[in-house]
């Protein structure tokens, strides 16, 4: 049975200086697993918060609303259990954590998500293949998690922990920043194979249509001030690169 993932009238709020500041407006958004959404939007409008809200990020407050996958309540579980029923984030800026090797990294987290330690020869050829597939050098898995990393290679582990975690879905934070087209092409290959392969569900998120030349959308999503306003098929990526956000952004 296919998995849904579902956020009803979402609101959120965060706190800064200047004190709280509200910055979700109410979203309505429902991803069946299988399916590419990609949300588009200048920026400030909100698609990073819905990203961080997601995943479940303590600095986000949620005011109302729900984020539901299969029927259960996401915003009562713990970073750790919506990991567990089968969310992932890719970070704009993944984070390096010294101390901490590749291989241990993976190892951990896949025997937490699936509750077993995975078999250690299997293991091992899944961890190759997948690395080989992305254009990663071995010596990579002996490294710190993105520690001394390039940004495109921070991008490629990124995607490397999604292939071998298999979530149920995704959801990419400007995973095309700071791409080369090699890499692009590189990183969209993988998503791709997660998709084929595991039915994959895709909340990608990014200001350029690029990515959407490798990775296809079945829906794009316009985000101005918070909510969404106007979405449609793979066609209105394409007329956003021609227009641009400023018919949106007039009297928002």
């Amino acid at each position: 049975m296919s998995s849904v993932l579902e956020i009803k009238d979402l609101h959120v709020s965060v706190e800064t200086d200047q004190g709280t500041k509200q910055i979700l407006r109410g979203v309505d958004l429902t991803i069946n697993q299988g399916e590419t959404h990609a949300v588009m939007g200048p920026n400030g409008s909100g698609k990073s918060t819905l990203a961080y809200t997601i995943a479940g990020h303590p600095r986000y407050i949620v005011d109302s609303g729900s984020i539901l996958l299969d029927g259960e309540e996401v915003l009562e579980m713990g970073v750790d259990e919506r990991a567990q029923a089968g969310l992932f984030l890719a970070m704009q800026y993944p984070v390096e954590i010294p101390g901490v090797t590749n291989t241990n990294f993976l190892r951990t987290a896949k025997t937490a998500i699936d509750g077993e330690a995975p078999k250690i020869r299997t293991w091992i050829k899944d961890v190759k293949e997948a690395m080989e597939n992305l254009r990663m050098d071995p010596s990579f898995s002996e490294r710190n998690v993105n520690e001394g990393f390039s940004g495109g290679e921070k991008k490629r582990n990124e995607i490397l922990q999604m292939e071998l975690l298999k979530p149920k879905f995704a959801v990419l934070d400007e995973t095309d920043s700071g791409l080369d087209v090699d890499a692009l092409k590189i990183v969209s290959e993988g998503v791709n194979r997660a998709k084929n392969d595991n039915g994959l569900g895709l909340l990608l998120i990014t200001h350029y249509t690029r990515i959407l030349r490798y990775i296809k959308p079945d829906f794009v999503h316009v985000f101005v001030n918070g909510k969404i306003a106007e979405q449609g098929g793979p066609e209105l990526a394409d007329r956003l690169e021609d227009e641009g956000y400023d018919r949106f952004l007039v009297g928002a």
